[in-house]
């Protein structure tokens, strides 16, 4: 497939004005203005109306436009035989699977079929789905990617609420006085909600901002205190906190006498081994004073907020971290006011939206209990459906284990892509290889799993589909459609209301996605005034829309009722009453022992791996990997190690390395990003089978879940690190696509107009000019093929011209000191070479001065570090607000800032030094 932007997959498109929708990454559920381009491209801005991010998008969002081509889309219904995949019709796929389905559930039971969805679906979708196999199917075997990211968040609220309810909203980031950020890299991860806390300290510069992290992230750059905790032992740093608070007497007895139940054992629980300060601090390897000055100004904090995200959820003791923040909220009353509660920050668009419609095999839609008679009583009422589910059903790790045992005989993929994303991927491949039907909704025709369905449905992507997501305030927004469907995809409601129907189910002949949101909202409020704790989650005020008014609906937080006059209200906030949905109206202190991780630290893995995101990738990056302006800051998989440790284990920076652990292995680039405590490493999620040879940490991650939960164990696996030796490393940029059967490790990262490829090889090269025409494909004996070869230092490099425009180029040396790829990325924007640059390209390196701008800092405005670095030194830059008003860079999302921060501070140091 040629790779230039002109020859990509773009579909042609009438322009229809400017729409404004949702953005498809995380849970901060920001809103983007979409204006369809007549050439097919589409022109993103945030949208200035939408409350969570007022007009600010991140790098992501803002690169949104570039993820839209139809290059590599699923377009058709196709069935794989022995032969291949095959072109079929939706009836023919839809009739496969439903025959299938049938036969399974008539032989096996409904709970030998599964569905395994995502929070990308829309809140419609979710709905549908999770309607067909609770109420209809029979079976609660649907579980959701959602399970990886934020279950322990909703257990952790259940308990201590009654109901999955998340008490603030974005306002109060700004409104407290302390904002405690506890393993959330929010900078690069949540960017827009950390511009809203640091526009709030500059504004208020007493607002203190507070790091929980074992690493060093962007995030702690700009933090007022840096507490970094050994990974796993937030529960005692909490705990620590909830004994100190009392033993000051910085409590709120009516409070907790009137509105609470379970303080003494929660805190009888706390001080088993947590009272003494200076031990928490040994057990956390921080240093006692950072413990007592956090401990201090927590105390003395009223409107305190405790944000969190994935370093506490992805734990298996999840659920007793969370609780463990709660309770040191509850001993204070500090909730229910603005400005201060634990706040769960999620990681998907809309993961909120498929908690409220029951996505989790453990619930039931509309915050009901699966286990509970009248809950289930209520639900099948409203859906008048024929087999409701009786039990809770298999969560997501637990599933797929069921799948390899021949236990679930048939599974439906939406959305997600678990042969990457789940811990122990290995284990999730050897259970679609043996499943009897496997089926996969995606807008990509090949990923990871999509390998393994025997059938694949075409499903519309962002920016083609209709309907709702749910954000991290609870605020339901309108993700509308600005594209015309292609192929013959369909939205993921459609797809599962036509199966249902197959199935000879009732209840599913929706006319568009206003009707299953209408539905939803109805079930909301059905029967929930005639309980004696109502549901908070009540959206009834939006149901009874017209077509036209679901249209425009504007973003709303639930919960949403209507008053007697008709006219909705909203609450921005939660439990200003006091009252909670326990059955006796009060909140719940949990206690919580400490435990270590369920897996140690051995001889034979001797170190601790930590996963998480880097700034500008999303996901297993099917979308983001699409987008050139995404790829440039952070190119290859790496493993972020101490230097020391890499002397230990005779690992180098910027030499692969090879990862292992007792599930799997993989390979990625040693790096010393400063960062990382001793006996631990990093690694990023995103490098999928597609974009790199070998380089899925879920193969590695340790399969072990919360007992509550079933969140898996992300970030503590025990893991060795060996050299992954190597004879020779390359780069190649070119316009067309490169067979890389033959080597032994790759990455492909997408550019502009060309794709680049960085590899590394073990055999011996013979003829350097022979292999490196037969992997480009170049063999034209003719063709204009500039090169350079150096036999006794092993060093290579070729170009190919075509009519004067560079059209590929290969270097290749035993070493890592290889030419710039952000120069060689310039001259793939130009037309026509000139003969400085075929100069420079045999040689090696730019001949003219400036030309190489260096590695991508500032992604929104395209600033390498060699730009920064020269606009210091020339124009004495002090201050990141001077590097700003002179590149730019900073001053879109400021994800870059703390990266811009340290630059300028080591530059300046290297001046002083002369």
């Amino acid at each position: 497939m040629n790779l230039s932007q002109d020859h990509l997959a773009i579909r042609p498109v009438a322009p229809v004005g400017t729409v404004r929708t949702t953005c498809a990454y995380c849970g901060v559920g920001c809103g983007v203005s979409a204006t369809p381009q007549a050439d097919g491209t589409v022109a993103i801005a945030g949208d200035k109306q939408h409350p969570a991010n007022l007009g600010r998008l991140c790098v992501k969002g803002s690169a949104l436009g570039e993820t839209v081509g139809l290059d590599g889309r699923l377009l058709y219904p196709q069935v794989r035989e022995a032969d291949g995949l095959r072109r079929v019709s939706w009836d023919e796929a839809l009739g496969k699977m439903a025959a299938k389905w049938r036969a399974v559930i008539d032989e096996h039971g409904p709970d030998a079929v599964a569905l395994y969805v995502s929070g990308q679906l829309l809140t419609e979708d979710y709905y549908v789905a999770n309607k067909l196999m609770k109420g209809y199917v029979g079976s609660a075997n649907i579980d959701t990617n959602s399970r990886l990211c934020m279950s322990s968040a909703v257990a952790g609220y259940k308990l201590a609420f009654g109901e999955d309810l998340v008490p603030l909203c974005y306002d109060d980031l700004e409104l407290a006085d302390m904002v405690v950020l506890v393993g959330s890299n929010t900078a690069w991860c949540h960017p827009i909600l950390f511009q809203r806390i640091l526009k709030a300290r500059e504004a208020r510069p007493d607002l203190k901002l507070v790091v929980i992290d074992p690493r060093r992230t962007a995030t702690c750059e700009l933090a007022d205190l840096h507490l970094p905790i050994k990974s796993g032992t937030d529960v005692w740093l909490f705990n620590g906190l909830l004994s100190y608070l009392s033993r000051i007497g910085a409590v709120a007895p009516d409070f907790i006498t009137d509105h609470t139940n379970g303080f003494d054992a929660a805190l009888a629980a706390a001080n088993i081994d947590c009272a003494d300060p200076l031990a928490v601090a040994k057990v956390c390897r921080i240093d006692p004073a950072l413990l007592i000055e956090f401990y201090e100004a927590f105390a003395a904090t009223a409107k305190t907020i405790t944000a969190y995200s994935m370093g506490v959820n992805q734990s298996s003791a999840g659920t007793d971290k969370v609780n463990a923040i709660i309770n040191c909220h509850l001993i204070g009353g500090r909730i229910g006011q603005p400005g201060m509660g634990p706040f769960s920050i999620t990681g998907q668009p809309n993961a909120m939206g498929g908690r409220e419609v029951g996505g989790l095999a453990n619930m039931l839609a509309a915050h009901m209990d699966l286990e509970r008679a009248d809950h289930r009583d209520v639900v099948q009422t409203f859906w008048d459906s024929p087999a409701m589910a009786r039990r809770g059903g298999l969560k997501a790790v637990d599933l797929f284990k069921a799948i390899e045992e021949g236990k679930v005989k048939a599974v439906w993929v939406m959305a997600t892509n678990p042969l990457v994303s789940l811990p122990d991927a290995d284990q999730a491949r050897r259970a679609l290889e043996k499943c009897e039907l496997v089926v996969a909704s995606d807008i990509m025709q090949n990923t990871d799993t999509n390998a393994y369905a025997h059938v694949l449905l075409p499903a519309l992507g962002w920016g083609e589909k209709d309907g709702t997501v749910t954000n991290s305030e609870r605020r339901i927004s309108r993700q509308r459609a600005f594209l015309p469907a292609p192929g013959e995809a369909l939205g993921d409601w459609q797809i599962i209301s036509l199966f249902a129907q197959r199935m000879g189910y009732a209840g599913f002949d929706f006319a568009d996605a206003a009707a299953v949101f209408d539905e939803h909202a109805r079930l909301s409020g059905f029967r929930n005034e005639a309980q004696d704790i109502p549901r908070a989650f009540d959206m009834s005020g939006l149901a009874g829309l017209t077509p036209a008014e679901y249209a425009e609906l504007e973003p709303v937080q639930w919960p949403a009722r209507r008053d007697a006059a008709g006219v909705v209200h909203s609450e921005a906030r939660l439990f200003a009453d006091h009252r909670y949905a326990h059955g006796d109206g009060k909140a719940r202190f949990i206690a919580t022992a400490t435990r270590a991780p369920a897996n140690a630290v051995c001889e034979d893995y001797p170190l601790t791996l930590n996963t998480g995101r880097v700034r500008d990738q999303w996901h297993t990056m099917t979308r983001t990997g699409k987008s050139h302006t995404l790829a440039d800051h952070i190119s290859e998989s790496f493993v972020d190690i101490h230097p020391q440790d890499a002397l230990l284990h005779g690992v180098r920076e910027g030499e692969l390395a090879r990862i292992s652990s007792a599930w799997g292995a993989m390979v990625a680039r040693v790096q010393h990003g400063g960062g990382i405590a001793r006996g631990s490493v990093f690694i990023p999620i995103h490098w999928n089978g597609q974009t790199s040879s070998d380089a899925r940490v879920g193969a590695l991650v340790n399969p072990v879940v919360d007992p509550v939960s079933g969140e898996p164990e992300f970030k503590h696996t025990p893991v060795r690190i060996d050299q992954f030796r190597v004879n020779w490393h390359s780069f190649i940029l070119s316009r067309t696509e490169v067979n890389l059967d033959s080597v032994a490790h790759w990455t492909r990262i997408q550019g502009k107009a060309f794709a680049r490829y960085e590899l590394a090889g073990r055999n011996t090269i013979g003829d350097f000019s022979a292999w490196a025409r037969a992997l480009l494909g170049v063999d034209d004996l003719d063709a204009d093929w500039l090169e350079y070869e150096d036999k006794t230092a092993g060093v290579y490099r070729a170009v190919h011209v075509v009519d004067d425009r560079i059209e590929q180029c290969i270097f290749l040396s035993p070493r890592q000191d290889m030419p710039s790829r952000a120069w060689l990325a310039s001259l793939f924007a130009r037309d026509q070479l000139s003969e400085i640059d075929r100069v420079g390209l045999l040689v090696g390196m730019p001949v003219e001065k400036g030309a190489d701008t260096g590695p991508t800092v500032c992604s929104c405005f395209g600033v390498g570090r060699n730009t920064i670095c020269n606009a210091i030194v020339e124009q004495d830059l002090q201050t990141v607000a001077q590097v700003t008003a002179c590149l730019k860079a900073g001053g879109n999302c400021g994800s870059c800032v703390p990266e811009i921060k340290k630059i300028l501070v080591h530059t300046r140091v290297e001046l002083a030094a002369g």
